[in-house]
């Protein structure tokens, strides 16, 4: 087998793809870590549907995914960035995803934390920003889901400072039935939460962020950090209470964070582990006896991959990740609600491709090759 792949100049090269992917089988849930895959959505492809429309979902697909994820042993964190909100997805699809997910997470045993955010509002005074929480919050708890207070955009556009964040979190957190993750989703994965916590200061947005933490340290799992910073979540997770965890959503340096060092090490809730979810799940069960270089040499090869999905502009990694769903047969076709499936070019797609055989993502690898050749048919690319 070999394909021709085209370079961001154009031109062509010549690739052999894998024959063989890697071994890797189904297992329990792990005891060193605690680690959520966020899942993506499967469109309907049949659905007449424009890109500003209702997202038109394929629900058998969708939680056929899920449940490939359980049966790794990963939580699924559902109704997240990787499923599209604010991006194709609006709260009345969340919602409808969010009661269909939790219902088969009950019936198959699986783990199952659900995003919470203000997405059925376009703006609004804080207040209101806290009603709209209040109203997803009341469905992810009534569906038996662990909440994911998520960041806001509406509540980034109309809150004057930082009291505002203090009086809207600490209202949710003391209202909310049981312990919640919360989101600090940075500007690189959505513009429009630029200046989240009060302040463009990350310190000072840091210490407002540990300030709703620590009035309410008996209502905080942990919290999820998605900033792309080694440094900044180390820093934070060793200033966290007792108790309270952290969950690593750095897509670039994930493998060093969750193995940790002398004085701690972070959780996981990633959107690379759609995509990385068996290999993920082995590298853990490794850690879990103890094996840090046996995890790090499963894990660390995977970051070149990572980094090209979430590559600047980083909000439009989604499409990688449902392009390598489609080639690993997840999926039977390469659409995306709001037809995101544009979002990227064909010499990324390529790379993308490329990237993943080499990690033996792949469970046929001659399905990918062929999927991989019909879109660069599409794409006038000859073999």
């Amino acid at each position: 087998m070999t394909i021709r792949l085209p370079g961001v100049g154009g031109e062509l090269r010549t690739y052999v793809p894998r024959t063989e992917p890697l071994a890797l089988t189904t297992g329990a849930p792990f005891t060193s870590r605690t680690v959520f895959s966020a899942a993506h959505v499967v469109a309907d492809p049949y659905a007449d549907t424009t890109p500003d429309s209702p997202a038109a979902v394929d629900w058998d697909a969708t939680l056929a995914f899920r449940r490939h994820l359980w049966s790794h042993g990963l939580g699924v964190a559902e109704a997240m960035d990787t499923a599209q909100r604010g991006m194709g997805l609006d709260w009345a699809g969340a919602a409808e995803l969010i009661r269909r997910s939790a219902a088969e997470a009950k019936a198959v045993g699986g783990r199952i934390a659900c995003g919470v955010g203000t997405d059925q509002i376009a703006g609004g005074t804080p207040a209101e920003v806290r009603a709209a929480y209040e109203e997803q919050l009341a469905l992810v708890e009534e569906s038996g889901a662990q909440a994911i207070l998520m960041a806001s955009r509406a509540l980034a556009a109309s809150a004057a400072g930082p009291e505002d964040y203090l009086e809207v979190y600490g209202h949710l957190l003391r209202q909310a039935t049981e312990p919640v993750i919360l989101h600090w989703l940075g500007p690189m994965f959505d513009p429009a939460l630029e200046g989240y916590w009060g302040s463009s200061d990350l310190d000072a947005a840091t210490d407002t962020f540990l300030e709703v933490i620590a009035a309410h340290p008996d209502k905080v799992d942990g919290i999820k950090v998605s900033l792309l910073d080694a440094r900044r979540e180390v820093d934070l997770r060793r200033r966290l209470p007792q108790g309270v965890r952290c969950y690593t959503g750095d897509d670039f340096n994930y493998p060093e964070l969750i193995a940790g060092d002398e004085r701690g090490f972070s959780h996981a809730l990633l959107g690379i582990f759609d995509p990385l979810g068996p290999l993920a799940a082995e590298a853990v069960r490794v850690l879990d006896t103890g094996d840090v270089k046996g995890f790090r040499e499963l894990l660390d090869p995977t970051v070149d991959l990572s980094r090209h999905l979430f590559r600047p502009p980083t909000r439009f990694y989604k499409t990688g990740v449902v392009f390598l769903a489609w080639l690993a047969g997840h999926q039977g076709h390469f659409t995306m609600v709001g037809g995101l499936q544009s979002a990227r070019s064909l010499p990324h797609f390529a790379k993308a491709y490329e990237l993943a055989d080499g990690l033996g993502l792949f469970p046929r690898p001659e399905l990918a090759e062929a999927r991989m050749k019909t879109l660069l048919s599409l794409y006038g690319v000859s073999q």
